[in-house]
């Protein structure tokens, strides 16, 4: 019995990766940010790994997706991935126009892709690197996606807030961008679903999901209908559940095996 219980936890142990708290300083914020790393199980057979950055949504931190999926460490494994989880406050990962100190794009796009390129074994290119996040965090990972498709090859959302104007007055946005009515031009200017513009077709992978009983559903087929319009690929997926966990941990198995398929794609040329 002895034999069999270590052999099962050395086994739970080589196929779990590890999960490091690594706390980055920000320049931009003149703050120190704590982030999740999961690393996948290294049997020394590989040089370096794709890596997908998971964004929480809003009222959550760092710790948000291992606790919506504490399975995380074995699927890294599994498909070989790095995931990378920073504490982005309840920022929408916007630099706010209003607060100086509030640079949230600025710390993953300059700090923390720089602090994890240098510190793990990654592939520090487009064909190696995705962002996605669910919520505030789904429109956070199409906006960093969007915005800056010289650093991912691939982006997605999850229950995304991917056109915030139909909610002003939630989730502290009016603090990072003023009230709605004074400032609708930049309202414009900040949701997802007027960024396309920056996308060329097949200059990206892209995956979108939302529950059809989401307060988000509408903007998000919204969204693919514009994609549509805009002649861009990409995957839409819907499919029965809300605003939750239970449907968020479905969902990031669905696009963690969708980045899988595009870094081996992009990897294999």
């Amino acid at each position: 019995m002895i034999q069999i219980f270590l052999f099962a936890l050395f086994a739970a142990n080589v196929f779990a990766g590890q999960i490091d708290t690594v706390t980055v300083y920000s320049p931009s914020m003149n703050r120190w940010v704590k982030n999740i790393v999961i690393v996948p199980e290294d049997t020394g057979m590989r040089e370096a790994f794709p890596v997908v950055y998971l964004l929480h949504g809003y009222g959550g931190d760092h710790q948000s997706w291992i606790r919506i999926h504490p399975g995380l460490p074995e699927l890294a494994t599994r498909y070989g991935v790095i995931l990378v989880c920073p504490d982005g406050k309840n920022s929408w990962y916007w630099d706010s126009p209003v607060v100086p100190t509030q640079k949230y794009e600025t710390y993953v796009i300059r700090e923390l892709i720089p602090y994890t390129d240098a510190h793990y074994k990654t592939i520090p290119q487009r064909k190696g690197r995705a962002v996605t996040g669910l919520s505030m965090g789904g429109h956070g990972g199409l906006w960093l996606g969007f915005r800056h498709p010289d650093l991912f090859g691939a982006c997605g959302s999850t229950s995304g807030g991917v056109d915030i104007r139909p909610f002003p007055e939630n989730w502290e946005m009016e603090k990072w961008l003023g009230r709605y009515r004074e400032n609708r031009e930049r309202w414009d200017a900040y949701t997802v679903i007027n960024q396309l513009h920056r996308l060329r077709p097949d200059s990206q992978a892209i995956i979108i999901d939302c529950g059809t009983e989401d307060f988000f559903y509408e903007v998000n087929t919204a969204l693919h209908r514009k994609l549509l319009d805009n002649h861009i690929p990409h995957d839409y997926l819907t499919r029965p559940g809300g605003h939750n966990a239970a449907y968020w941990k479905n969902a990031i198995e669905y696009q963690l095996l969708f980045f899988h398929l595009f870094f081996n794609r992009m990897n294999s040329v």
